[in-house]
C-alpha cells in the first residue's frame, strides 16, 4: 500500500472513531425540525430540538423504567411510586423549595408513568434552562427521604389506587392484563397488583434499592426543545449531570409464552356500561416494521369515526356508544385492542360478531387503495397539526425515544407506514387476528359475559 493510501486509510478508521463522540444531526424525514443527539461518557443521551419560541423551552427526562421492569414477585407499583417520590425532594432542594423554585423561573414541572416509562417534564423561561438542568439533577443524583415520608407516599400511593379503581375502564385494563399475560411483566399494569400495594408501606429498604438500579444515566434520555442551543445543552449536561454514575442492573424479563386459545374475562357490574373488547397479541413496536405500521392504520381504517363499522354500529343500528381500536406503541410485544360501550347488554355478542367479521374481511379483501392513501396522508397530516409548540414537540418525540431509544425512530416509522400496501395489510390481519392471540373482556350485570 502507497504511503498516502496508508494515511488515508488510517485517517478514515481515525475518524469513523470519533464519530459516535460527535453531535449527530437528524432532519430527514416527516420531522420538519433539526434533531441533534449526543450523549456523555456516563450513558446519559441527550436529545436537542432548536424550535423558534423565543424565550421558551421544554424539559424532558425520559427514564426508560416502567410496569415492565417490575420483575420481582411482590414489588410490584414501584415505577409508578416515584413518579410521586421524585417530588419529595433532595436535602438541597426539599418540595417547598423545589416548588419555589419552579415558579421564580416561571416553570409547571409534572410527570407520569406507564409500561415502559416515566416521564418528567417542564416548560419555562429558555434563560433558566441552566436552574432547570440544576434541580433536576440534583433529585435524579440526591433524592433523599425518611422512612415516614416513605410510608406517607405509599399511603397515597393506596389511596389513588382505591379512587382509580372505581372506574371501569381501569378495572377493565387490571382484568385484561392479568387474563393476556401469564408470564410478561405486562402482566400488571402501571399502578401494580393491589396486594403488593398494601405491602408498599414496608417495602422502605427495596425502594432505595429500585431507586439506585433505574435512576442511572444509560436509563435515561434528556430531550431540550425549543429556545436552546445543542451546546448549551451539552455543556449543562456535562456540568451537572457529568458525575452521574452508570449503574449495572438488567432486570431479566420473561417472554410470554404464545397463546393457543382464546382466553375470556367478565366484569359483573349492574351499575357499569356494558362493553366488550377483543384484545389481540400484537408485536413489539418496531420503526421499520410493516406489521406494525399496518395495525396502527387498521385502527384508523377500520375503527376510527370515520370508518364504516362505526357508522353502523354507532350511528345506523345504535348499538353501541362508541367504538375504538388501537395498536399501542411497547417495547415488548403487547396488545391490539378493539372495544365499544355496548348500549343493551343483550347485543354483546352482535357487535363481537360485527367486528370479527369486520376483521375477517380485512383478511381477505384487501383494502381500497385510495382510502389506504387517504388514511396515510390524513396519519400524517395529524402528527404534524401536533407540532405546533415546544411542549407538543417533546411529548411527540418522548414516545419514540422510549420506545426504540432512537428519536430517529420518528422518521424511520413513517418512511415505514408511508410504504404500507394494501397487501400489506391483509397478511398483518392474516397474521394477528387470530382466535388463538385473542383475550376477550366483558362487563355486563351478568354473572357470565355470554359472549362466545
Amino acid at each position: 500500500m502507497k504511503k498516502a493510501s496508508v494515511l488515508l486509510f488510517f485517517s478514515i478508521l481515525f475518524l469513523a472513531s470519533c464519530k459516535e463522540s460527535e453531535p449527530k444531526e437528524r432532519n430527514e424525514g416527516i420531522f420538519p425540525y433539526a434533531i441533534i443527539t449526543d450523549s456523555l461518557d456516563n450513558g446519559l443521551k441527550l436529545v436537542t430540538v432548536p424550535y423558534d419560541s423565543p424565550g421558551l423551552v421544554s424539559f424532558y427526562i425520559i427514564v426508560r423504567v416502567g410496569s415492565r421492569n417490575e420483575v420481582e414477585p411482590g414489588k410490584t407499583g414501584f415505577a409508578h411510586f416515584f413518579e410521586h417520590m421524585m417530588f419529595r425532594g433532595t436535602d438541597k432542594y426539599p418540595p417547598e423549595k423545589y416548588g419555589k423554585v419552579l415558579k421564580q423561573i416561571g416553570a409547571s414541572a409534572n410527570a407520569n408513568t406507564w409500561l415502559d416509562r416515566t416521564v418528567y417534564h417542564m416548560t419555562g423561561n429558555a434563560a433558566m434552562l441552566d436552574k432547570m438542568f440544576e434541580i433536576e439533577a440534583d433529585r435524579f443524583q440526591r433524592l433523599n427521604y425518611s422512612e415516614p415520608d416513605f410510608k406517607v407516599e405509599a399511603g397515597a400511593v393506596k389511596g389513588e389506587y382505591t379512587k382509580n379503581f372505581a372506574n371501569q375502564f381501569r378495572q377493565i385494563n387490571e382484568l385484561l392484563s392479568d387474563s393476556a399475560f401469564n408470564e410478561h411483566t405486562y402482566e400488571h399494569t402501571t399502578m401494580g397488583f393491589y396486594k403488593d400495594i398494601v405491602d408498599m408501606p414496608n417495602q422502605y429498604d427495596y425502594s432505595k434499592l429500585f431507586y439506585d438500579r433505574f435512576y442511572r444515566p444509560e436509563y435515561t434520555t434528556i430531550l431540550v426543545v425549543g429556545d436552546a442551543k445543542p451546546e448549551e445543552v451539552k455543556a449543562l449536561a456535562e456540568e451537572y449531570f457529568g458525575e452521574w454514575k452508570r449503574g449495572h442492573y438488567k432486570p431479566e424479563i420473561k417472554a410470554e409464552p404464545k397463546q393457543k386459545k382464546t382466553r375470556y374475562a367478565h366484569i359483573q357490574n349492574p351499575n357499569f356500561t356494558p362493553v366488550i373488547s377483543l384484545n389481540y397479541k400484537s408485536p413489539a413496536f418496531d420503526p421499520e416494521s410493516k406489521e406494525v405500521a399496518s395495525l396502527d392504520l387498521i385502527s384508523t381504517l377500520a375503527f376510527s369515526e370515520r370508518s364504516e363499522l362505526y357508522k353502523r354500529l354507532v350511528i345506523e343500528e345504535q348499538k353501541a356508544y362508541n367504538l375504538m381500536g388501537y395498536y399501542y406503541y411497547t417495547v415488548d410485544p403487547y396488545l391490539f385492542q378493539i372495544m365499544a360501550m355496548v348500549i343493551d347488554e343483550n347485543d354483546l355478542q352482535y357487535v363481537k360478531d360485527v367486528i370479527t367479521s369486520k376483521l375477517d374481511e380485512l383478511k381477505k379483501k384487501p383494502v381500497d387503495e385510495k382510502l389506504l392513501e387517504q388514511t396515510k396522508s390524513r396519519n400524517k397530516y395529524q402528527l404534524l397539526m401536533e407540532l405546533d409548540d415546544p411542549s407538543n414537540i417533546a411529548e411527540v418525540l418522548s414516545y419514540f425515544i422510549w420506545v426504540s431509544n432512537d428519536p430517529g425512530a420518528l422518521n424511520k416509522y413513517y418512511k415505514t407506514l408511508m410504504s404500507v400496501t394494501p397487501e400489506d395489510i391483509m397478511n398483518t390481519a392474516q397474521k394477528y387476528f387470530t382466535p388463538e392471540g385473542l383475550t376477550v373482556v366483558t362487563v355486563s350485570s351478568k354473572e357470565e359475559g355470554g359472549v362466545k
